[in-house]
């Protein structure tokens, strides 16, 4: 089934848009990261800017950016998909975190050791992950977390929570204590002396699709081609390893991806089979089910070097929808339709299309129909709504 899902495909190409800096404070020119010895990293003094607070942010009325990220066919294109994203905008927190919270306890206690895992070798970076979450949720989200000074627990003002910080050791593995404070999910990729990335910090209790017990210390290239990610080879691997080592702490990128489920279990898609069976697959989910178990799954990743220990680390933040609800939305039934039908024959197997295809597109077509019957002017589209929404 799905990889890590991390840098695997998007629905169109989005060129790589990070131009290289001046060495200034805080900076590591190209070259020198290109000249560095892999598996060693040099501090850097860079510290991430304290966000500005999210305008006019509520646990109760501030609603899920309304990510769509496909486009119409005829071509699917297979890339890394990314592009640029501020440091201010590192988290998305919204009114559906409270549900994301709570399954998120209750998968800790029902899964903890199965789902949240950090590696001796990669225990500083799990740290230093909690520090930045701990500085930046305070500052992007006051409403909803408060720290009154550095060697202060933070505490979730709406739960009630309170994390202590500076106790050594900590209460809980700090991946773990990572996962309770952010809807993401959260994985950590550590550079060694071959120059692969090896995922040895995870956090992963809402994947939908994959296991972290099954990708857990693999190298970058392994996660996506045990995973079967369409074209990973051909297409990605290389771009995909030069971005890793060359990536700066000072850079911060995000990219979206989306699937189709046909169940309604956000943590773990139970029509691909039990979560703990050997082996998964789209082959044992029933097919063509009716479209009210349709739900549409999207993921909104950043990725980013941390400065003090040169850790790689992505959050994985899934939007989780019924189609029948986002189908509503002007020119979604029509693009969504039409981007599902240029899958080549690999990608619909990933996506598991052929066991919700037929129902899908008949439902996406007829409420195209519709809207174009109401009036829709489908030449005001690009204006209306712009990738990745």
């Amino acid at each position: 089934m799905a990889a890590l899902n991390i840098l695997g495909y998007v629905a169109h190409h989005y060129a790589l848009a990070i131009t290289a800096a001046a060495t200034l404070p805080g900076k590591q020119s190209r070259q020198q990261q290109e000249q560095r010895e892999w598996g060693k990293w040099t501090p850097s003094d860079f510290k991430m800017p304290t966000p500005e607070p999210y305008p006019d942010w509520s646990i109760e009325t501030t609603k899920p950016l309304p990510y769509r990220p496909f486009r119409y066919g005829p071509k699917y294109h297979v890339t890394m998909g990314l592009r640029t994203a501020r440091h201010a905008e590192w988290i998305e927190l919204d009114n559906h975190y409270p549900r994301y919270h709570a399954d998120k306890a209750r998968r800790i206690l029902e899964r903890g050791p199965q789902c949240c895992r950090t590696t001796p070798e990669a225990y500083p970076a799990a740290v230093e992950l909690l520090e930045d979450l701990a500085a930046y949720l305070p500052a992007r989200y006051p409403s909803l977390y408060r720290r009154a000074g550095p060697d202060a627990p933070l505490e979730n003002l709406w739960s009630g929570e309170k994390f202590d910080m500076s106790a050594r050791p900590l209460p809980e593995d700090p991946m773990q204590m990572c996962a309770r404070l952010v809807q993401d999910d959260l994985a950590l990729m550590i550079e060694r002396a071959d120059g692969q990335y090896y995922l040895l910090a995870g956090a992963i209790l809402l994947p939908g699709f994959w296991r972290l017990g099954d990708k857990f210390g693999m190298a970058l290239p392994e996660i996506h081609t045990s995973g079967d990610v369409p074209q990973f080879r051909e297409k990605l691997e290389r771009g995909m390893t030069n971005f890793f080592r060359r990536v700066r702490p000072d850079e911060m990128v995000a990219r979206n991806n989306y699937f189709l489920q046909v169940d309604d279990d956000l943590a773990w898609s139970w029509s691909i089979g039990d979560e703990d069976s050997a082996h998964v697959s789209w082959s044992t989910a029933e097919k063509n089910r009716a479209i009210a178990h349709h739900f549409f799954r999207s993921e909104r990743q950043t990725l980013r070097r941390l400065p003090r220990t040169g850790a790689v680390v992505f959050t994985i933040r899934t939007y989780f929808h019924p189609v029948t609800e986002i189908a509503q939305e002007e020119y979604v039934p029509g693009r969504l339709a039409s981007a599902v039908r240029s899958w080549g024959d690999d990608v619909s197997r990933y996506k598991g299309k052929e066991r919700y295809g037929d129902v899908l597109l008949e439902y996406l077509d007829k409420k195209h129909a519709e809207q174009v019957e109401r009036g829709l002017d489908m030449s005001r589209e690009d204006k209306a709504r712009a990738y990745p929404y």
